[in-house]
């Protein structure tokens, strides 16, 4: 007589395990339902791993930033004009740590003169001067961090 083959692969049913087949059965509902490509599962010695061919999902769409221009505010005040960061990032007065500092207090900048550099995301922004005129306060300590808008000198306009 021919003998029957149980679907479990050996294991009785009668213990309480899941039937490979059936358990293969539940993976793959689960891998669809939940959306997923590949699913891998390890139970004692049993390790099933399920990969579901097709068209993978599209990867999201996400906006990108575009860098901020290496520009300045400028605001006119009864002092003269306010030279805010256009960009978040880190101030410095100097091109290096032992470079002097592009400007100071007390000087008289030309327009289109370097005031500054921002980095940001490793990139250097050199900022310059929309106006000429005396620099009449850095309101920034080198190497500090600064926000947009932030205001960083005061310039009295040469008359």
């Amino acid at each position: 007589m021919a003998r029957r083959r149980r679907p479990s692969g050996g294991r009785e049913a009668a213990t309480g395990e899941v039937p490979a087949v059936e358990l293969v059965r539940r993976l793959a509902t689960l891998l669809t339902e939940l959306g997923l490509t590949e699913l891998e599962v390890t139970a004692g010695d049993v390790r099933v791993r399920l990969q579901r061919g097709g068209v993978a999902p599209a990867p999201a769409i996400v906006p990108v930033e575009r860098p901020a221009v290496a520009h300045t505010t400028e605001i006119e005040s009864a002092a003269g004009v306010t030279i805010e960061a256009p960009m978040v990032g880190t101030f410095y007065r100097a091109s290096s740590p032992t470079a002097d500092p592009y400007v100071s207090e007390g000087d008289l900048v030309k327009e289109g003169q370097i005031l500054c550099i921002i980095e940001a995301m490793k990139l250097m922004n050199e900022i310059e001067s929309k106006v000429a005129g005396r620099v009449v306060k850095i309101f920034v300590e080198n190497a500090h961090p600064v926000e947009f808008g932030q205001p960083l000198f005061l310039i009295d306009p040469a008359r």
